[in-house]
């Protein structure tokens, strides 16, 4: 939400130029057909202490950018409702004008998106057909198109949002929206060389990290 707002300021027509790609825990029908295809969702829980200060600091983020942030609360969501009727919205011609009211409904009014009757109201409220974009969980091809997603992000390595790619140039988190954006104009520094396969292989070998990675 505050990564593509950032994006949005640097780049106004970047709908244009960037791809889309849902990122979305799978329930347990996506999670069985991801792992049939040899994939598996690479997002992993953090600490307590960890999800506190992010919580904290992602407020402070929002107040930096000017935005109004609340919260939402919400106890086992069910992704695929918000994000498979995004992908059915994108065949309607209206996914830009459904992620923006599920953002405001989601992070400016904190709102359980992932409730049916909540999208439902955020869908009306925005003038965009609601039936199709409730029930697109339940289309086969819908289906498919979402694990399709989530194949692509495990074969690219995206373990959180925001994540960028630019050729084989990887920028995650909001503080590197403006270094792809740069990388993105060609003005940014050179790409940096890949590391050696045996340094890449190895990693998981002296990873000690606690829960969530990253320190």
């Amino acid at each position: 939400w505050m990564a593509l707002h950032v994006l949005k300021r640097e780049i106004p027509d970047y709908l244009d130029h960037v791809e889309m790609v849902p990122f979305f825990e799978p329930d347990a029908v996506s999670a069985e057909e991801l792992a049939r295809r040899g994939g598996e969702f690479h997002y992993v829980a953090m600490s307590k202490a960890k999800h506190l200060y992010i919580l904290n600091d992602t407020k402070r983020y929002a107040a930096k950018l000017g935005l109004n942030l609340h919260w939402p609360v919400d106890v086992d969501p069910w992704w695929e409702l918000p994000h498979l009727a995004w992908i059915k919205a994108r065949t309607l011609g209206c996914d830009a004008a459904f992620y923006d009211a599920v953002t405001v409904a989601r992070w400016e009014h904190g709102m359980n998106i992932c409730e049916p009757e909540v999208l439902e109201g955020v869908v009306r409220a925005a003038g965009l057909p609601i039936t199709p974009l409730l029930t697109a969980p339940h289309e086969a091809p819908v289906r498919e198109a979402g694990v399709n997603a989530l194949m692509r992000v495990y074969e690219n390595d995206v373990f959180g949002v925001p994540y960028f790619r630019l050729g084989h140039q990887k920028f995650w988190g909001l503080d590197r929206v403006n270094d792809f954006v740069a990388a993105y104009r060609g003005t940014g520094p050179a790409a940096p060389l890949s590391p050696p396969l045996a340094v890449s292989a190895a990693v998981g070998a002296f990873d000690h990290d606690t829960a969530g990675g990253c320190g």
